[in-house]
Formats: structure tokens, sequence, C-alpha cells
């Protein structure tokens, strides 16, 4: 009798088991499938505005708007600074629009740099939407072409921050700025997203994101900020990244410094005044 409860029992556990699995692997098919096909959705957090949105800075600005290569018309402020020395061209992260990254733009003009924010495809008064990588680059290069009809090329700062510092890089590599900044950068998203969420496998990513590809053909000087408590992209990615550097660019690990608010932070000011002078 005892033999049989047994067998009954173990019996009973392996459906359970079974059972489990199965709706675990389903779950677990679902979320792959997601990751697949809204890709988009899950990298890119864009706040949309609407035309007629009136934004209030204490700097001077214009809006400037470029047209992307398929017609698409992309749109972002342009900051003045008193006496400008040249033109900071500024990728923001992957959240908000440049209503709230606007802000960002007095670190720059107490240097007395103009600064150009722009805003992705589907982010504030940018139309349509992000469907490829090759597409987000192409309408980076669009706008940098764009101002570049404004400003020499040679006074040109190209700044990347988060998920901007793929875009910047490569239009880096395959232009001439003056300098490249990168801030909190990753050294690719597959490698990023096995840090952050190591059951996702990475060959479901159409996203590739390879900063390391691009930093190593930047013929520009090339500055890393990473905060050591950043909680989205770890610091060791800008480590990763020395290797793929010239010997004379820099890695700058800023102490206390989560992923949000470098901008903000005393240490990255001081340090990045210090960068600028270096090239100027």
């Amino acid at each position: 009798m005892l033999l049989k409860v047994d067998v009954a029992n173990t019996a009973a556990l392996l459906k359970t088991l079974f059972r489990t699995g199965l709706i675990l692997a389903t779950l677990y098919l679902l979320l792959m499938g997601i990751l697949s096909f809204q890709q988009e959705r899950l990298i890119f957090f864009p706040e949309k505005l609407p035309d007629n949105y009136a934004f209030r800075f204490e700097e001077d600005f214009e809006e400037i708007f470029v047209t992307a290569e398929d017609g698409t018309r992309l749109h972002g402020l342009l900051f003045r600074a008193q006496e400008p020395k040249g033109l900071v061209f500024y990728l923001h992260g992957n959240a908000g629009s440049v209503a709230s990254w606007g802000w960002v733009a007095q670190t720059y003009t107490a240097l007395h740099y103009d600064i150009f924010v722009l805003d992705y495809r589907g982010y504030g008064k940018s139309e349509g939407r992000i469907s490829s990588e090759e597409q987000f680059y192409g309408d980076v290069q669009a706008a940098y072409d764009h101002l570049k009809a404004r400003y020499e090329e040679k006074q040109i700062i190209v700044i990347g921050y988060s998920i901007g510092t793929a875009a910047a890089a490569r239009v880096a590599a395959t232009n001439s700025p003056r300098l490249l900044i990168l801030q909190a950068p990753y050294y690719s998203l597959p490698d990023l997203m096995q840090s952050l969420y190591p059951f996702v496998p990475t060959f479901l990513l159409k996203y590739r994101l390879e900063t390391f590809r691009f930093v190593e053909k930047v013929t520009a000087p090339v500055v890393l900020f990473h905060g050591d408590r950043d909680e989205i992209i770890y610091h060791g990615s800008s480590e990763k990244l020395r290797p793929h550097l010239k010997p004379t660019d820099q890695v700058i690990l800023l102490q206390g410094q989560g992923h949000n608010g470098m901008n903000e932070n005393s240490e990255f000011r001081r340090e990045l005044a210090r960068v600028l002078k270096e090239v100027e």
C-alpha cells in the first residue's frame, strides 16, 4: 500500500512540475516574441509634443527642423551662448524630449558653446517613429549635416548620453568633429542586455548599437564619462571600451554618480571645462 501511495504522489508531483514548466516555457516564448517584434517599445520611450508646444528656457534658443532622407521632419532646439567658441551637437537618452533635455543647455552655454539638442523620430515634435538602426543613424547624420552647414566642423563637439552614445560615436567616426564625448556609454546593446537581462538571447536583438565598433574609427579625441553608481549601464562598459580607444583618449569615472543627472554633477562640469579647454 505504501508503495502505491508513493507512486501516486510521484506521478502527481511530476504532473504538476510538467504543467508549471509548460506555463513558464509559454510565458518565456511569449516574452521572446514581444522582444522580437516590439523592440522599439522596449528601447525607446519618447515623449510626444504637440506642434504648437511652447518651450520655456532661460537661454536664447531657436527651433530647428531637419528633413530626413525619406522626407520625415525632425525637430531640435539650438541654444545660443554669448561669444560662442563652437557648437555642441547633443544626442540625448532614450526617454523624454527636448522639453526635458533642453535644461542641459545651461551646462554648455556657460562654457560659451552653442548647443543643438536633437529629438529622434517620434520624440517631441519630430515626426514618424524609429523602425531600424540604420534609420536612426541616418536621421542623426541628416541633423549633423544641417548643423555642419552653419558651423565649421572643426568647431563641433559631438556628445551622446546613454542610448545616444552609439549614434554619437558613429557620426563622429564618419565625420570630422573636433571632439567626441560619451556620457554613460554602453559597449553594445547585446552586452548591456546580457548585463540587465541575462536570460534574453541576444541573437533576437535587431538593434546592435555597437559603440565599440565606432569609437575605434574616431580620429578626433574621445572622452568617456561614467558614474560609478550607474544602475542602468554598468560602469564597466566604459572600461570595456578602453581597448578600442586611442592611447591619448580618456575614461573618467565620476564618484557617486548614477545614470541620470550627469550634466548637473559638479565633478563632471569641472572635468568637462578642462577637456574642452584642451581642444580649444
